[in-house]
């Protein structure tokens, strides 16, 4: 097979895959994805994959422990970071509008070796992520159903207490359902979606407009409240930043919204799907950047106003962790709304699993077709041109894991494989402007590379605030797929010669 390269000839490890031929084996018949997409579908994907459990639970908890009424600055800020980020995919997801998202833009920029930990970072984000979502999803159904008189068997919804195992039924049919879905086309899949998105955006709405009228401005003060100790941990649960520097991040005060904002970073988490579905979009030049920032802008709206109005519902320090919106409404005589928003949380939980599954088969069928996994995998369906085989594959195997596991304490490594990828992604732009100056970019990121290196050290920061622990475990899984890419992928590469 003949292939490009870049203008310096980089070989082995380093090799780069060219934009054109990225391009060029999208063309393929047998590995082709259909393009179905428009700008407003990718909004709903990235609204979807967006707004879940963060914006019913986090708002609360990171009022109460780290920011008070400020956690709306906290949001603001994390936001910012975001938004660092979603200009650097924007760019590269225009200019090379192929699946894979960061796996094929940093192939374009930074070699083969460096793609090909950035693709196995994101298996491991997005599978994880699905699993998680799937079993917090089975958690609010399941409390719906209590609410009317319906009771699962224990040992079928979920880990049992008294014996330390069970099976999440309603978490392993979940994600079944949404790889069936998934197979008969993106296009029904955003259907799906576009009816999932419009049900939870109007219970959000709802919370934000009929909370307004019950918000008392004394429970904004103080705003910012003084700030307390430093809220380290110990061991392997403190903070890595901690454990090098001997720096713990502060609770409350001005620097609280900062630590908040790597918390409430994690409510972001998922627009960065959106650019694993460029090659599915009916013109991704115009259209990525529009569906990327369009959807993190109105997240951001609606986080603000949420944490505005719990905070003004109640008194911070007398919010619940688990369930503050809720408890909330609960608080000023109306708990009828505690029904909606858990309704709300069911269906909302819904499209974010879907499109987390989505984003990970992209991936894997990006690094399939490239030939660093088998290449069974990147065959489409002659029907209905979707990457079924990689898809059913990955489908079973979360739906297994989501219904035999109990991953929350795994939740961290999808924040950590989130911003490693806006590292890489943010570090790509720079080299591929000084590598092919010559490529056409319909969407230029701006002030580069200002902006991307401030949104390296933006994301490297909220790394840093993460546990030591989600630390090793994520060296631990990085290190497995390095041994993996010597042992397959190296030699099964389309840039091998004779492979």
């Amino acid at each position: 097979m003949t292939t490009d390269t870049d203008p310096r000839g980089r070989a082995g490890v380093f090799r780069t895959k060219s934009v054109e031929q990225s391009i060029r084996d999208t063309e393929e018949p047998e590995h082709a994805l259909k393009r179905s997409l428009s700008a407003l579908d990718l909004t709903v994907f990235g609204v979807g994959v967006i707004i879940g459990t963060g914006i019913f639970v986090l708002t609360g908890a990171v009022a109460k422990e780290i920011a008070g009424p400020a956690t709306a600055l906290a949001f603001v800020v994390a936001g910012f970071v975001c938004g660092l980020a979603a200009l650097c995919y924007a760019e590269f997801a225009s200019t090379v509008p192929v699946a894979g998202s960061a796996y094929t833009f940093a192939y374009a920029s930074l070699g083969e070796l460096p793609a090909w930990i950035i693709g196995w970072d994101l298996v491991l984000e997005f599978a994880v992520g699905t699993a998680v979502v799937a079993v917090g999803w089975s958690g609010y159904l399941r409390s719906l159903m209590d609410n009317i008189g319906w009771h699962l068997p224990a040992g079928i919804s979920g880990t049992n207490s008294e014996t330390g195992f069970g099976f999440d039924l309603l978490a392993f049919l979940l994600v079944l359902l949404l790889t069936v879905i998934l197979v008969l086309g993106m296009k029904l899949s955003a259907r799906v979606t576009t009816v999932v998105v419009a049900i939870k955006l109007a219970v959000v709405l709802l919370v934000i407009v009929a909370g307004s009228f019950f918000i008392k401005a004394a429970n904004y003060s103080p705003f910012i409240p003084p700030a307390t100790e430093p809220a380290g941990g110990s061991g392997l649960h403190q903070p890595l930043i901690q454990l090098m520097f001997g720096y713990a991040p502060t609770t409350f005060g001005v620097m609280g919204i900062f630590t908040a904002a790597s918390v409430v970073f994690f409510a972001f988490i998922g627009f960065d799907v959106v650019a694993t579905a460029a090659e599915e979009t009916r013109l991704p030049q115009r259209d990525m950047p529009r569906g990327i920032l369009g959807s993190l802008f109105i997240c951001t709206l609606l986080y603000v106003a949420v944490s505005i109005v719990v905070t003004g519902m109640q008194h911070y320090t007398q919010l619940t962790v688990d369930a503050p919106l809720a408890d909330a409404f609960k608080a000023t005589g109306h708990p009828w709304y505690a029904g909606v928003i858990s309704f709300g949380a069911v269906i909302g939980l819904t499209s974010v699993c879907m499109i987390l599954l989505l984003g990970q088969t992209r991936v894997f069928f990006a690094m399939s077709r490239d030939g660093l996994l088998p290449r069974f995998f990147s065959r489409t369906h002659p029907h209905y041109r979707t990457p079924y085989r990689a898809t059913v594959l990955l489908g079973v195997v979360i739906a297994i894991v989501a219904g035999l596991t109990n991953i929350e304490e795994l939740a961290a490594l999808v924040n950590i494989g989130t911003l490693f990828a806006f590292v890489v992604v943010a570090l790509g732009v720079v080299i591929l402007r000084r590598t092919r100056p010559d490529l056409p970019r319909s969407f230029r990121t701006p002030l580069v590379p200002l902006l991307p290196i401030v949104s390296v050290a933006a994301s490297v920061w909220l790394m840093l605030n993460l546990p030591t622990e989600t630390w090793l475990r994520f060296g631990a899984w990085m290190v497995l797929g390095v041994v993996v890419y010597f042992v397959y992928g190296r030699s099964h590469s389309r840039l091998e010669p004779g492979a």
